[in-house]
C-alpha cells in the first residue's frame, strides 16, 4: 500500500493526487505533494515535501527509487511529460516540460532545467544552476553556474572555480563554509541537520 502521510507539523496539506495518476504500492508521498493528471510514480520512489511544495505536471513519470524533495526555501516544480529515471535525486529545483533526467542523475537546490533539457546517466546539475532550453549534460558530467558551464568530472578545478562562490553548505544546510567558531564545517552541518531530523522524525506518524 502506498504510504501517504501528512508533513511533520501535522498542519500543512497532505498529498493531492489527481484521480488519473497511478502510484505504486511501495511509493512514499509526504507533505504538500501535488500530482497532476496521468502522473506515474513507480515502486520505491520517495516524494517528501519538507516545507514548500512538490508539483508534478501532466503525464510525468517517476521511476523506481527516485527521491524528490522540496524544502522551506525551495519548492520542487516539475513540468509535463518529464521522465525522472531510477535512483535520481532532485531537491528544490524547477524542471520544464519534456525534460529527461536519466538514471542516477542529481539536480540540486535552486537549479532550473528548461524545456527539452537532458541530464544523462549520473549527470549533476549543481545548486542555483540554469540549463537553457534544449541543453544536454553528458553522462557523468557536471553543470554549474548561470548560465551553466558543463564539465567532465576530471576538470575539478574548473568546476570548483564556479562552485566555490555558490557556497553549497550555506545554501543547503545554512552553515557557511568558513566560520570563526573554531568548529569544523562537518560538525556544524551534522549538528544542525541531525537536530532538525530528530525533531521531524519524532513528530512523524508511526
Amino acid at each position: 500500500m502506498t504510504t501517504i502521510t501528512p508533513p511533520p507539523s501535522g498542519t500543512d496539506p497532505t498529498p493531492s493526487i489527481d484521480p488519473t495518476a497511478t502510484i505504486a504500492p511501495t511509493a512514499v508521498l509526504r507533505g504538500d505533494v501535488r500530482l497532476g493528471p496521468n502522473v506515474v510514480v513507480r515502486d520505491g520512489a520517495i516524494l517528501v515535501a519538507d516545507g514548500g511544495t512538490i508539483t508534478l505536471g501532466d503525464s510525468t513519470i517517476v521511476m523506481e527509487h527516485a527521491v524528490i524533495r522540496s524544502t522551506a526555501a525551495d519548492n520542487c516544480t516539475i513540468g509535463s511529460h518529464v521522465m525522472i529515471g531510477p535512483h535520481t535525486h532532485l531537491t528544490g529545483c524547477t524542471v520544464g516540460d519534456e525534460v529527461f533526467i536519466a538514471t542516477g542523475a542529481s539536480v540540486f537546490n535552486g537549479a532550473t532545467l528548461r524545456k527539452w533539457s537532458e541530464v544523462r546517466i549520473n549527470g549533476v546539475v549543481h545548486i542555483d544552476t540554469l540549463l537553457e532550453e534544449d541543453t544536454t549534460v553528458p553522462i557523468g558530467w557536471i553543470a554549474v553556474g548561470t548560465p551553466a558551464s558543463i564539465f567532465p568530472p576530471e576538470r575539478h578545478d574548473d568546476i570548483w572555480a564556479i562552485q566555490k562562490d555558490l557556497d553549497f553548505p550555506y545554501r543547503v544546510f545554512g552553515e557557511p563554509r568558513q566560520s570563526d567558531t573554531g568548529v569544523s564545517l562537518m560538525r556544524r552541518m551534522i549538528g544542525k541537520y541531525a537536530s532538525a531530523l530528530r525533531k521531524r522524525m519524532r513528530r512523524d506518524p508511526a
